[in-house]
């Protein structure tokens, strides 16, 4: 299994998302834009995953060598960026930031399937190669940081251009998977939609970033109104990645003794009180810290089990499709959606009830998992 190779690929990927996710917002502010158009934007940026990891999962489907396309994509995502140096007009900057997403968002769902085509039967090691994913976010949220204070947000701009160059080399270090034999599998891609509990756990996902989507548009700008400096919300962000990285390495020991619906329904409701905390105490530090800390369970527990789950339902020949579908879903639809409502949230009723209202999308995704989710997948345990 060529793990540094991929453990490269991971680590400038996120490292692109930990320059983009803390501080775009903050440059978007910078030239002007309103909240209502920083929120527009960002679910452009999101809006790209309903379609384009679908296209490319397709072609994956009909053909066993989809690196080639990985790092077109790559290159491209690359190229579109630089545009952005030039993009100072809201219509402007939403076209560069439409054709960026479109290839960006293509290449991490076939990296992920082709990690596990590596990793053959030794799927647990997944987290191990992932934790360089924190750990470039890691990186480049604390380096930046203090730049964006001294020279401004725009040096935002190059930072992420300098990680989409990284990633696009990473892509020409892995190598092809052995080419394996495609499975017989009876049902057809259309006819598992049929079964409740996938669609249920499709839902759920899609919940999961509504919720998400106020944190990841404008955490940083609701810190930096409460007064945080540019560096103090690096190092929040960048706490928050790290306390992931233990959740990544030790996931597959928590699988062993709690299910994977529970520890999922365990995910919402955390993220329910962590939203709840920081609508109610932004001026506090320690809430806020302890917020961040709750970042191991709302996206580090969440996203390795419920990519198991969608794994399991999702096998054989559709698994890279079951895989572009959990990304489109979750992080396209739901983080479309979650950025376009909180933006005019934020804008007219304000920043707490945005916050409040996420912890609400948590609480019904948690009811959704305990009722429909954990019998279906206790049934199917008392089957085998």
């Amino acid at each position: 299994m060529p793990y540094w190779r991929l453990s490269i690929f991971y680590f400038f990927f996120f490292a692109s998302l930990g320059a983009l996710t803390p501080y775009l917002g903050l440059y978007l502010q910078s030239i002007g834009l309103t909240p209502e158009q920083i929120g527009q934007l960002m679910a452009i940026l999101l809006a790209t995953k309903i379609v384009s990891p679908n296209i490319w999962a397709w072609i994956a489907d009909h053909s066993l060598r989809t690196l080639p396309v990985v790092r077109l994509a790559a290159f491209m995502a690359f190229a579109v960026f630089l545009v952005m140096y030039w993009s100072v007009t809201f219509w402007w900057i939403a076209l560069v930031m439409f054709a960026f997403s479109f290839f960006w968002n293509a290449v991490l769902p076939q990296v992920e399937t082709t990690t596990f085509k590596h990793l053959g039967r030794d799927e647990r090691l997944y987290g191990r190669v992932r934790l360089w994913g924190s750990l470039g976010f890691i990186v480049f949220v604390l380096g930046l940081g203090p730049m964006v204070e001294h020279y401004g947000p725009s040096t935002t701009l190059p930072a992420v251009a300098f990680a989409l160059l990284g990633v696009w080399f990473a892509t020409l270090l892995i190598p092809e998977p052995g080419r394996a034999e495609r499975l017989q599998i009876q049902a057809r891609f259309r006819d598992l939609f049929k079964r409740p509990e996938i669609v249920t756990l499709l839902v759920c996902c899609l919940l999961m970033q509504a919720s998400h989507a106020p944190f990841y548009a404008f955490f940083s700008i609701y810190l930096n109104d409460y007064g945080y400096t540019k560096s103090a919300i690096g190092v929040l962000w960048a706490f928050g990645v790290l306390c992931e990285i233990g959740v990544f390495y030790y996931m597959h020991r928590i699988h062993w003794h709690f299910s994977l619906p529970s520890v999922l329904a365990m995910s919402f409701v955390v993220t329910a009180l962590r939203w709840s905390l920081v609508a109610a105490f932004p001026e506090s530090v320690t809430v806020i810290t302890l917020t961040q800390a709750l970042h191991a369970v709302t996206f580090g527990a969440y996203h390795a089990t419920a990519l198991q789950l969608i794994r399991k339902m999702f096998r054989g020949s559709h698994e890279h499709r079951g895989i572009a579908l959990y990304g489109s879903t979750s992080f396209g639809i739901g983080g479309a959606i979650g950025s376009f409502y909180s933006g005019y949230i934020w804008a007219y009723v304000g920043p707490a009830s945005t916050f409040v209202t996420a912890a609400g999308v948590a609480i019904a995704a948690a009811v959704l998992v305990i009722s429909v989710i954990r019998p279906a997948y206790q049934r199917v345990l008392v089957n085998q």
